[in-house]
């Protein structure tokens, strides 16, 4: 062949090749990411509506519908919309098509939420729009927790502190702390004050509006010099706001401090977070884009030394559930098993061909092969992934084969008498074609890989082009390297063989090889004469052979199905629902019960920490990431992490599964995915197995899903079988008299804001700031009514409601009526129609047995369906 008489004629340029894919390639290899799986990239644009106070059921007919049929109308290339609405937030999901140009899609979604707010309730402020992906996990949790520091200092020390400087880590995102209590100016309203002197609600806010103004004053020329003009426009301290005058009655002024208290405060608390018992904050650092997770860690501890130098000293950031630690796990694993492959491999060579030149020569071109592999990866954008690093792996086996081919074809043209040039030529044209054909169809074995889609696509085509890759730069070099090296390897050996058979004594190892010959030849032998009898009796043997073969299959129904291996992480996540409705006060003393049953269950001397998240964030840009299914104040997570050596945590959950629903009756348990390999395959859903029931009849679809789930639970292996919607929420209903209100001057309007600055408070629509001048920081100023002084229907209906134009007040309870009911307390859409989700999981038994169980429940009850729903 013209390539390897090329190699011959000028072997230092193919052996700098060599030398050059050495060197280059780990300088390339530490620029390229390293992660557990390939990126799943499969664009989603999510865009995120805040309404403070508004319900569920209100947020979907007010919000998510109208946007979401605008959305279908002007964005292209949509695969589906899938919606979630919470109390004051709703969390719309735009899946596109795979090749859909997402920069494209994120301006078309954002304009039209523009065009979108003049339908929408007035004061609504537009939407933040975020790109989302499957790889958007997290990676590391950083607890916040100090002696003497309190949650409200904690949340504003990681909001305003911590988290700016950890954003700027690339491929790191760090959504607002966990926990802790929001830091902001609290306007608390007295209403027995209110009402004695008059005033509603609304002139406190008013009044708040009017003398906290953020505006230029400009600059004055006066003679020579010009000013910049300064106004005490905003108060500099919680005195000067109390201070504020709110409106003069019968020539007095009523000050703000007559009528509430304004103190440096923080927003009614609806997240806690509890590590090892203890409250603080929770910090959760995501994964975007293609960066490395091991990058991303590293260089998040490699900052926290510098951000601590620039807090109070006893402040206290502890890493937690650190995802790196699996994933170097992972990665060394592979890598590990891959070299016990190759050594293994090159030990059976050695003892085969008895020449440890032959063996350095075959050993040389597996690396090779290897490195171009990973370089061809990297170029084409891949990751370092336990996929590809896999595909490697099932490769080494493979790689040997042109090489050891090519040599014993060299050695055999030289046992013929030609010269060792003209041996090396014939020996690689004789096997140039078989050994083509045997690489291509090797790879073609891999095609079909690339024609799957969805998440299967993103995983296993790095696989097969890790293969392929190393198979064909395994037959480049066995033209080129293999030849090269022959040429100076070689004649020593000949020179050797020639001085043995001039009676020169062999080594040991010539020795030892002759010994394994003879016993090799001696099995040869005996292989030989069981291959004679088979083909004498080739009617018995294929009979037998294939009645093994139609024996096997009958070993179908054992075998199990899943789409990825199980991994013990060490971790568990257990999400614990309360009833709808429950205090978050409520919600955490279930919590800490639950958590002392859970270190009953575990030892102490493998539990690391545990971690409880209850409630739901006040950010509605953390349920973007959330994946556990959280829905409300009755909702939290307890995270557990295990030490280094510890049990079966299969066996834990087991446990677990078992003792807690007896103990907590009406608390519903289940264990969403605790690593990073779960998570990402199961795309931000809280369960493997989703069954949804869409239609345009909401009670219908909860109806047939009612029956669906009561019959899936009977399923052998499924468990936490859950409805993810309910009609449970508690609801209290005001029926203001329009005609009552009109007669006393007052409006609708009257009363919804005076109920909504007292409950809801005014951040959402009335937003006025306070200017810390401490630490610079611009915070919230809200007016609201303290809870404690809203705690019992009286207090409510004594609510003071005053005209706008002006006039006496009156209470909310004689001018409405008060009523109990329930409601949903989330609502979902898939594609605009409302969607019922239940969740599910397997313990036991393979996922595939266990999805294939409930796809016979649903084909069974197909005839209930009720009319225009789909499953």
């Amino acid at each position: 062949m013209w390539i390897v008489r090329l190699a011959l004629n000028r072997p230092y340029t193919f052996v700098v090749l060599a030398l050059l894919l050495f060197l280059a390639t780990p300088l390339v290899l530490l620029r390229t990411p390293v992660d557990i799986f390939p990126e799943i990239n499969i664009p989603v644009v999510s865009v995120i509506w805040t309404f403070t106070g508004l319900v569920p059921s209100e947020m979907d007919r007010r919000i998510t519908s109208i946007y979401e049929r605008a959305l279908t109308t002007t964005v292209a290339n949509v695969e589906h919309i899938e919606s979630q609405s919470l109390n004051g937030v709703a969390v719309t999901k735009v899946f596109l098509q795979p090749q859909a140009n997402v920069d494209g899609a994120i301006a078309q979604v954002t304009a039209e939420a523009q065009a979108t707010l003049k339908q929408l309730p007035s004061g609504i402020t537009p939407p933040l729009v975020i790109q989302y992906s499957a790889s958007t996990v997290p990676i590391l949790q950083l607890g916040l927790s100090g002696i003497g520091l309190s949650e409200q200092e904690l949340n504003d020390l990681g909001t305003n502190f911590i988290r700016p400087q950890l954003a700027t880590i690339r491929g790191a995102a760090v959504p607002l702390p966990y926990g802790g209590k929001v830091r902001q100016v609290m306007v608390d309203i007295d209403s027995s004050q209110l009402e004695s002197k008059g005033l509603s609600p609304l002139d406190i806010v008013n009044a708040v509006n009017a003398q906290n103004v953020i505006l230029p004053s400009g600059t004055a020329k006066i003679g020579t010099t010009e000013y910049n003009v300064g106004l005490n426009g905003t108060p500099a301290s919680m005195r000067e706001l109390n201070d504020l005058p709110v409106k003069t009655v019968n020539g007095g002024t009523v000050f703000l401090k007559d009528v509430a208290h304004v103190r440096d405060g923080f927003a009614v608390q609806q997240n806690v977070v509890r590590q090892d018992g203890q409250r603080g904050a929770l910090l959760t650092i995501e994964k975007t884009g293609t960066a490395s997770t091991l990058a991303i860690v590293a260089g998040v501890r490699a900052a926290l030394p510098k951000i601590a130098a620039t807090l109070p000293p006893q402040l206290k950031m502890t890493p937690l559930s650190d995802q790196s630690v699996f994933v170097k796990a992972s990665l060394v694993g592979v890598v590990r098993e891959g070299l016990i492959a190759a050594s293994l491999t090159s030990i059976m060579i050695l003892v085969f061909l008895g020449s440890w030149r032959s063996t350095l020569i075959i050993c040389i071109s597996i690396p090779l092969s290897v490195l171009t592999s990973l370089l061809l990866l990297s170029v084409l954008g891949e990751s370092i992934n336990v996929m590809t690093l896999g595909g490697l792996a099932l490769a080494v086996g493979v790689l040997v084969d042109d090489a050891t081919v090519e040599i014993e074809n060299m050695q055999r043209n030289l046992a013929m008498g030609k010269d060792l040039r003209q041996a090396i030529l014939d020996g690689a044209q004789e096997i140039a074609v078989p050994a083509f054909v045997s690489t291509v169809c090797i790879s073609i074995v891999f095609v079909p890989m690339f024609f799957l889609s969805g998440v299967s696509r993103y995983l296993f085509v790095p696989l097969a082009e890790a293969v392929v890759f190393a198979l064909f730069a395994s037959y480049f070099f066995s033209r080129t390297i293999i030849p090269t090296l022959v040429m100076f390897l070689l004649p020593k050996e000949v020179a050797q063989k020639s001085e043995a058979e001039g009676g020169k004594k062999p080594g040991w190892f010539a020795r030892l090889h002759a010994k394994f010959e003879l016993a090799f030849e001696s099995v040869q032998h005996r292989y030989a004469g069981l291959l004679a009898q088979c083909l004498e009796q080739r009617r018995m043997f294929v009979s037998l052979f294939l009645l093994f073969c139609l024996g096997s299959l009958t070993l179908i129904p054992w075998l199990g199905e899943d789409f990825f291996p199980s991994v013990d992480s060490g971790q568990i996540t257990l999400h614990a629902r309360t009833p709808a409705g429950t205090r978050i006060e409520d919600t955490t003393q279930i919590v800490a019960q639950v958590e002392r049953e859970v270190r009953r269950v575990i030892p102490a001397r493998e539990l690391q920490t545990i971690i409880d998240n209850i409630g739901l964030n006040q950010s509605p840009t953390n349920m973007i990431y959330n994946n556990t299914g959280t829905a409300g104040l009755q909702d939290a997570d307890i995270f557990i992490t295990l030490n280094e050596n510890h049990g079966r945590t299969a066996d834990y959950v087991r446990t677990l599964r078992e003792r807690l629903p007896r103990l907590f009756p009406e608390v519903t348990f289940s264990y969403p995915p605790p690593d990073i390999t779960s998570q990402i395959l199961n795309f931000g859903a809280p369960a493997p197995l989703d069954v949804q029931v869409v239609g345009t009849d909401h009670d219908a679809a909860e109806a047939f899903a009612f029956r669906i789930l009561r019959q899936i639970r009977t399923i052998p292996g499924l468990v936490d079988a859950r409805m993810q919607q309910s009609h449970s929420q508690p609801v209290l209903n005001v029926d203001a008299d329009r005609s009552r209100m009109a007669q006393m001057g007052l409006t609708e309007r009257d009363v919804t804001n005076a109920m909504a600055t007292a409950l809801a408070g005014t951040s959402q629509t009335a937003p006025n700031f306070f200017l810390n001048p401490k630490n610079g920081v611009s915070y919230n100023m809200t007016a609201q009514t303290p809870e404690y002084r809203l705690d019992t229907l009286e207090a409510l209906q004594n609510l003071p409601v005053t005209p706008a134009a002006g006039g006496p007040s009156l209470v909310l309870g004689g001018l409405a009526r008060f009523s109990r009911a329930q409601s949903n307390a989330v609502v979902t859409h898939y594609n605009i129609l409302p969607t019922i989700d239940l969740f599910a999981a397997a313990q036991d038994r393979d996922l595939g047995a266990v999805a294939g169980d409930v796809q016979k429940v649903i084909d069974a009850n197909m005839k209930y369906l009720p009319r225009g729903a789909t499953i």
